[in-house]
């Protein structure tokens, strides 16, 4: 079974996904993926860098995400052509992993995107769960962790899917409001729950 595990930013996806881990899950991020296939040598970074020049690389030869994102997300026509390459690599990359964690026999899979909707990547999965704060908690939270602008947390916002639409979209929803123990409760509670779906 593949659980696809979303929340907007700043909402604590990975820290549930360790959660759940804990208790024996396998888990692959979205977000990791996204940053191998733009490793030095691989295509989607040669086009990248073809495309926007240097202004978006870093001496070593690595991609400048700061400076990509700030021109991304800035101008939705380029936004749109950085998508059209490197979602279609970010899928075939995670089915690979979900693939391996499949033959590796895992009870169930996490497949942990912030854009698990908006990419389609839900096709993937046979369970979703959101990772559910209040935007204001997402803002506090990302501007202490990544230490970015406020406007740019906003533009990320943005491109997400609003809260209401994400919560309409989910099979099970964890609260990560409260303190580090009420979240592991529900997470301990869905892994029963899973695990004995997968035993009938």
């Amino acid at each position: 079974m593949i659980i696809g595990l979303t929340g907007g930013i700043g909402s604590g996806k990975s820290t549930v996904a360790r959660a759940f881990e804990a208790l024996g899950a396998a888990w692959v991020d979205a977000d990791d993926v996204a940053r191998e296939i733009v490793l030095p040598k691989e295509p989607a970074l040669l086009a990248i860098q073809s495309r926007f020049g240097d202004q978006v690389m870093h001496q070593d030869g690595t991609l400048n995400r700061a400076a990509l994102r700030e021109i991304v997300f800035n101008d939705p026509e380029q936004r749109q052509w950085l998508e059209s390459i490197t979602h279609p690599k970010i899928r075939e990359r995670l089915v690979q992993h979900l693939e391996r964690f499949k033959a590796q026999g895992a009870p169930y899979v996490l497949l942990v995107s912030p854009l698990l909707f908006e990419t389609g990547q839900d096709a993937l999965v046979n369970r979703t769960v959101v990772v559910d704060v209040p935007q204001a908690l997402q803002l506090s939270r990302t501007l202490q962790r990544d230490g970015v602008s406020e406007s740019q947390v906003r533009a990320i916002l943005a491109a997400q899917l609003s809260r209401e639409q994400r919560l309409a979209k989910a099979d099970d929803v964890i609260d990560n409001s409260g303190d580090h123990a009420s979240m592991k409760e529900q997470v301990a509670r869905l892994d029963e729950r899973y695990r004995q779906q997968l035993s009938y």
